[in-house]
């Protein structure tokens, strides 16, 4: 199966520089995203309105990409993660961001594996 997945490069690129309209752009209509131990979010919306109240609790967040892989329609991203705090304190966690996409390369299915409560510890 040949697809035109974003990459990890041009995907967190898009996140670190909190262009959620150019991330859901990539989604498809009915895409799923788990984050951690929370709920799924089903659809473009709901992923939209999450990360939108997400990206308001902290100020600034980087991905750097330790390895990646590309398996058929599915990539694996394994990432070291810094937030900068609304109170500038960085917090650099790891995470494994998965992602699935269907023949016209939009994801159906985002999860992102970490654990934030180091972020919101005080």
């Amino acid at each position: 199966m040949t697809t035109t997945a974003p990459t990890p490069e041009a995907l967190f690129t898009k996140i670190d520089g909190k262009d959620l309209h150019g991330v859901t752009a990539l989604l498809a209509e009915d895409a799923t995203m788990s984050f951690g131990n929370g709920e799924p979010l089903v659809g473009r919306e709901a992923i939209l309105a999450a990360n939108t109240a997400f990206m308001e609790t902290i100020a600034a967040l980087r991905h750097r990409i330790v390895d990646s892989w590309a398996i058929d329609d599915t990539t694996i991203a394994v990432t070291e993660v810094t937030y900068t705090r609304l109170d500038t304190r960085e917090v650099t966690l790891p995470a494994v961001t998965i992602w699935r996409v269907r023949e016209d390369g939009l994801i159906v299915e985002f999860r992102v594996v970490l654990d934030l409560a180091p972020v919101y510890a005080s």
